[in-house]
């Protein structure tokens, strides 16, 4: 079985088709799927996914790319763990973190939103889902500032950045998610922090859907059924079947979220 740690339901390629997609993630093998929020304007439509499907859990936070908009309607702290805690599917703190590469929200801003999230996932006891972006020094000194006792749990999430702050990640306590980003012909130094930096003990794996869709399915809306392509190019890296990255990657989910309760599906399928 297998899990998807970051999924976006509310985007407009999957919003209207959600019933077939969990039933073609059924049909994949997939028990549970974390459906993000990018804003917490989306969070009403994040969490009426997760409340509507026992299989699906949510998030609250703010993209980096969205932080500027705080700035307007300021998201403090205590909001997102009122969130968190009024709704108990609610299963981790994110997506946060950093994107100097587009730059969409100004990097105070930025920064600012991405300390609120760990200050809130540190208080709710929730994993933190981190996006990092050409900033890879200033995520690791932030979080070191902010939780410099190892306090903080969460993922370093779609992974596409350096070694070094992999490294650090699983140095840290982080778990490290690889999306269909991994089977690209152009992306073998991500394969290569697969392969040598990051333990099948916190190896983690995603969609990202609907954006990346692994190869061989590059180029379409992706969704969480094909999460066994990026499963199986990790299984060719660590030289396992692809059984074993199915059971690291599930049972490293439930370590990490501990607010999700696992549901089996088999009985589902045989239905």
């Amino acid at each position: 079985m297998w899990v998807d740690s970051h999924c976006n339901f509310e985007s407009d390629q999957l919003k209207d088709t959600v019933d077939a997609l969990l039933d073609g993630a059924r049909e994949a093998g997939i028990e549970h799927i974390v459906n993000i929020c990018s804003k917490i304007d989306d969070f009403d439509k994040v969490i009426a996914v997760a409340n509507r499907y026992e299989m699906v859990s949510a998030s609250v936070g703010t993209h980096p790319h969205h932080s500027g908009e705080e700035t307007e309607v300021p998201v403090t702290t205590q909001d997102l763990i009122d969130f968190a805690t009024n709704n108990p599917k609610v299963s981790a703190i994110g997506e946060t973190g950093l994107d100097y590469y587009y730059n969409y929200s100004e990097p105070d801003a930025q920064r600012a939103s991405f300390r609120k999230h760990i200050r809130a996932a540190i208080e709710c006891d929730l994993p933190l889902i981190i996006h990092a972006r050409d900033a890879d020094q200033e995520i690791q000194d932030i979080v070191m500032e902010e939780a410099p006792n190892g306090e903080l749990k969460g993922i370093l999430h779609c992974y596409a950045s350096g070694a070094g702050l992999a490294q650090w990640g699983i140095d840290y306590g982080l778990y490290v998610s690889f999306s269909g980003i991994v089977t690209f012909k152009n992306a073998q130094d991500i394969r290569d922090i697969a392969r040598d930096i990051v333990p099948l003990e916190r190896l983690l794996v995603e969609t990202d859907a609907p954006y990346l869709a692994p190869v061989p399915l590059r180029g379409r809306v992706c969704e969480p059924a094909m999460l066994p392509h990026t499963g199986q190019v990790l299984a060719d890296l660590k030289g396992v079947p692809l059984n074993d990255i199915a059971k690291y990657t599930t049972e490293n989910f439930y370590n990490l979220f501990t607010r999700v309760n696992r549901v089996d599906i088999t009985d589902k399928q045989k239905a």
